[in-house]
């Protein structure tokens, strides 16, 4: 079967998110399938600047077919458009125009898609806010996936999208939560498709005995892995781990592993880690207290499920529905709303080792049952049958 993806961005330096979603899933199937991933030659999703070269490319053995973008974004005309259609009333044209703002608009990556759609078995489109997905699945929705990674944003709640839903053979679910957040929206309960998520790519070498000398992460320490950056709930997290440091005067550091875009004073207890190398991240979530996940809005946390692959309990934004409810299954670590519960349970971990290595191995069996590649794999092989059987709706 030849399998395309369909991606905002893609390739080895793009290190978390939807697209190392993307990534991890297409490399699995291409030991099944033929597979050629279509994305842009942008790598900032911020300004999509054009940087790497269009045209045919390999990565990691999987065929890459890159397209440039058409304009770059230009703050000015999209953050006005973003905030009438998220905080106003609206029309339909402006939220057609914040979906164009918003972009990479990619008019050759969507010629390809008309032109060769035939050649193609089953279509699998990435992420549901960019105009690569929201126009790519037009092409032929009859065979195509579509992986959501929604969140409970305003953006999701733009009235172009509750048709959209609607469209795909089958879509790829990251949590039962997602699935039932869509389905309300669009007021369907019988989409097509189930949940997956996803696995972990587990790099041969984890040097678990190596990372705190060489990291200088001695002691205890807490862990935070992704974008630093307000929006994911790193200034909250900041100032509640420093309150409760205060006021308990730990001897814990809190380490930030990536990269940041927000400006923060580092001490002896908070950490600017910077991005290291997989096997190095991995080895130091091995040795932490646990992972601390702070952010409202996911679809899924692949930095939970890499806490739980390592043994490690988490403790998680409880304004979160989908993070919660993964805790909560999994019985693998603590959620909090507000800072008096974040003390309370940065209290129970660090006093109750434990405790903490129960929840971290209950953490570990759970990822180990439902996030094994073989089982993700399986699922995606069951929604490929949807999608190249006649199944679908366009």
């Amino acid at each position: 079967m030849k399998v395309a993806f369909v991606v905002q961005r893609y390739g080895t330096e793009i290190v978390g998110g939807a697209e190392l979603h993307c990534r991890w899933v297409a490399e699995h199937l291409a030991r099944r399938h033929e597979v050629e991933v279509l994305t842009t030659t942008a790598t900032d999703y911020l300004t999509w600047r054009n940087a790497l070269e269009r045209g045919l490319s390999e990565v990691n053995g999987v065929a890459v077919r890159r397209f440039p973008v058409a304009r770059e974004r230009d703050i000015e005309r999209f953050d006005p458009v973003a905030n009438k259609v998220c905080f106003f009333e609206h029309t339909d044209e402006e939220e057609r125009r914040w979906a164009e703002e918003h972009g990479p608009v990619c008019p050759e990556l969507l010629a390809h898609l008309r032109e060769h759609e035939r050649d193609y078995d089953a279509l699998i489109f990435f992420s549901y806010r960019y105009w690569t997905t929201y126009f790519g699945l037009q092409v032929a929705p009859h065979k195509s996936i579509l992986v959501p990674t929604a969140e409970h944003d305003r953006v999701l709640y733009l009235r172009l999208f509750r048709p959209f839903y609607r469209l795909p053979a089958a879509i790829a679910f990251n949590s039962p939560e997602e699935r039932i957040l869509i389905e309300r929206i669009t007021g369907n309960e019988n989409l097509p498709g189930e949940v997956v998520g996803t696995g972990i790519d587990r790099p041969p070498a984890i040097p678990v005995e190596e990372v705190a000398p060489r990291l200088d992460l001695l002691g205890d320490y807490l862990v935070y892995v992704g974008r630093i950056e307000p929006e994911k709930g790193c200034a909250v997290m900041i100032d509640h781990f420093l309150r409760w440091q205060r006021e308990t005067r730990a001897n814990v550091t809190l380490a930030l592993f990536g990269r940041s875009t927000m400006t923060f004073s580092e001490n002896a207890h908070v950490r600017l880690m910077g991005v290291v190398p997989d096997g190095e991240k991995l080895a130091a979530i091995a040795r932490a207290r646990a992972l601390v996940m702070p952010s409202r809005h996911e679809s899924l946390s692949m930095v939970v499920l890499e806490a739980w692959m390592m043994g490690r309990p988490v403790l998680v934004n409880g304004d979160c529905e989908v993070l919660r409810g993964q805790v909560l299954r999994a019985d693998g670590g603590l959620y909090y709303r507000r800072y008096e519960e974040f003390a309370a349970a940065l209290d129970l971990l660090m006093g109750e080792p434990a405790l903490a290595d129960r929840l971290g191995r209950q953490g570990g069996e759970y990822f180990e049952e439902n996030y094994a590649w073989e089982r993700i794999v399986e699922k995606y092989e069951r929604l490929l049958a949807m999608a190249t059987g006649g199944g679908g709706r366009g």
